[in-house]
Parts: C-alpha cells; structure tokens; sequence
C-alpha cells in the first residue's frame, strides 16, 4: 500500500513539473503589420519582454515598420525610461527601408546588455563573451517605442511590454552564474 503511494505522488509530482514547464514555455502570437494601415505602422515581435538576463539575451526582439519611403534610414527609440534618475529616449535599432516601403529591425545583444539590462558585456572562464550584472535591469512598465525617419517627419508609434523575471527566467539566470554564462558583481 505504502509503495503504490510513493509511486502515485512521483508519477503526480512529475506530470505537475511537466505541465508547468510546458505552459510557461509558450509564447504569444507573432504580430503581423496589418495591409489596411496606409500610413506609417509600427509593430514589435515579441509584444512582451521579460528581465531575466537569460532570458532578454536569447530573445529575438524585431520591431516592423510599413508606410516609409523606401531607401530611407529609420531609428527606433525607446521613449521615457528612466535613467539615473531621469526619462531619456534610447535609440535601441536602426533599418533601411525596403523598395515596399517596409523594414525589420532587430535589436542587437550589446543593445539588450546596456540598455534593457543595464550590464556590461565582460569575458566567462571559458573566454566567450558574457554579461557582467552589477545594477538592477530598466524598470517593468509599459514603454513607447518610436520608429523616426531621417529622411522625412514620418514617425509611428507600439507599445512594448517589460515585466520582471518569471520563476523559470530566475532559475535559468541561476544556472547562468554556476555555469559561468552570466557573471554577477
């Protein structure tokens, strides 16, 4: 009776584990720029960035943008975040336009070190390149990211969606640090 107990916890305990880190796992939708849109749009994949070191490092973050001219040159910005006490506007992505009028603008690693996680980039046991964490990431909260042309006053506007680490993201940035992929101060 004890034995048949012990296994049917186990076998429980296991399927709950396996659900949990399934669902978690699960992002959103991929959003698309919507064809109606005649003037200048602005959209961001994925909709929700969460501040675990691993896991902002490892996410593709791309902002879309339709409605400019093409062979323009296109800056993102990041409105508002606080800095050292005060809102400043950072530029976290750049892009030529397309011939369609269209660009993708990823946002590169060093930009999701400094300015998301307010780290530095330094060197792991093993040589490759690591951040170094020595001060909290940007605050959760809701941001404006702009898309601004160069070439003309075409600007658009989405909303980015920061929020803090998960328990899973707090887990995998733990095993960064005993693995030596995250180096903490």
């Amino acid at each position: 009776m004890k034995k048949d107990l012990t296994y049917l916890v186990t076998v429980s305990l296991v399927l709950v584990a396996c659900c949990v880190f399934v669902t978690s796992g699960c992002s959103q939708p991929v959003k698309t720029l919507d064809p109606a849109v005649k003037g200048p749009q602005l959209i961001v994949n994925p909709e929700v960035l969460r501040l675990g070191v691993a896991k902002v490092m490892e996410t593709n973050i791309v902002f879309s943008c339709s409605g400019f001219e093409p062979g323009d040159s296109v800056f993102i910005n990041l409105l508002d975040v606080p800095v050292n006490g005060k809102k400043e506007d950072l530029a976290i992505a750049s892009a030529d336009v397309k011939e369609d009028g269209t660009f993708n603008a990823p946002v590169g690693k060093l930009t999701k070190a400094t300015d998301f996680l307010r780290a530095k980039i330094g060197e792991s046991k093993k040589g490759k390149p690591a951040p170094v964490i020595s001060r909290p990431p940007m605050p959760a909260g809701t941001y404006t990211a702009q898309a601004v042309s160069m070439l003309s006053d075409k600007k658009a506007d989405c909303i980015l969606n920061v929020k803090g680490p998960s328990w899973i993201d707090s887990l995998k940035d733990w095993l960064g640090v005993k693995m030596g992929k995250i180096i903490r101060k």
